[in-house]
């Protein structure tokens, strides 16, 4: 498909955001949502609506009127989302995620069977406590990242007693304190799986097997594993190289981080980006 004109809008309520649309339009919408970073991803956005695909992007956390952190955020924030895309004409909406924000784009599609498609990228299978304080401002005890209708959902809390490999002020690998986490919490486990297996949107997984922020390839596989024991597809692309920030065909290379390390070389990002770049086309476009 040749690179289309596209039509930039601001969008300032109820949260900050940029719808990016095809300057003739498009019954294809995709609400896109970054990770534990909080921005607005002006650039995936762009990317997207160049190749025929309305793509409203939304700061979900540490905006005016939001919590500060990842805590106990509303899953409406994204339905909400959705009904901006049905209202500018989609017909078709999928939720592109990376990282937590593929940990929100699963749990909406859970619970709003108006969402088409999900692409997860780096995403988890279940539901983690909060990263950063909630609107009160504390950050402990721990409580869950999402809730819905009011109620928090089931979540799997840090062990704290983790402590990371690297010594130093340099960033940090935390794979290993998810990983000792799900060890300490094995029974909480169950019941903060994300359930896939009851989302009618088809699923398309994309991870790294170096992943360093947390495991998200063996997250991937329980993923698909959950959707195909209930008979319901998912596509899952990896690269055993490629770690938390697979990068698109066309998006400038990840910065360096001064807090994390996370995973991956530059050319093994580029080339898991590559390698789902049709499949993530295709099934906004067309679905499974």
């Amino acid at each position: 498909m040749d690179v289309v004109d596209v039509i930039e809008r601001e969008v300032t309520e109820p949260w900050e955001g940029v719808l990016v649309a095809p300057a003739h339009g498009s019954d294809v919408g995709v609400l896109v949502l970054a990770g534990s970073s909080g921005r607005v991803e002006r650039e995936r956005a762009r990317l997207l609506a160049r190749q025929g695909l309305a793509a409203l992007t939304i700061r979900w956390f540490g905006g005016a009127g939001q919590s500060p952190g990842i805590c106990e955020i509303p899953l409406e924030t994204f339905t909400t989302a959705v009904d901006l895309l049905r209202a500018n004409g989609s017909a078709r909406v999928g939720i592109l995620g990376v990282s937590k924000g593929a940990e929100a784009a699963l749990l909406t599609a859970v619970r709003d069977p108006r969402v088409d498609v999900v692409v997860a990228l780096s995403p988890t299978s279940r539901v983690w406590c909060n990263i950063g304080p909630g609107r009160d401002g504390a950050q402990r005890p721990y409580r869950s990242s999402w809730t819905w209708r009011g109620r928090a959902l089931t979540f799997v809390p840090m062990d704290d007693s983790w402590s990371p490999a690297e010594s130093g002020s340099g960033p940090v690998a935390v794979r290993g304190w998810y990983e000792c986490s799900e060890r300490t919490f094995a029974g909480l486990l169950p019941p903060a799986e994300i359930r896939v297996d009851r989302a009618r949107a088809d699923l398309l997984l994309v991870a790294g097997g170096d992943d360093a922020m947390w495991p998200s390839l063996p997250f991937a596989e329980q993923l698909a594993e959950r959707r195909r024991s209930a008979g319901a597809p998912a596509r899952l692309i990896a690269h055993p190289d490629a770690g938390h920030r697979p990068r698109l065909p066309g998006e400038s290379p990840a910065p360096a981080s001064p807090r994390f390390v996370h995973g991956g070389t530059p050319e093994a990002d580029a080339l898991l980006g590559a390698a789902a770049w049709p499949h993530i086309l295709d099934m906004l476009r067309n679905g499974s």
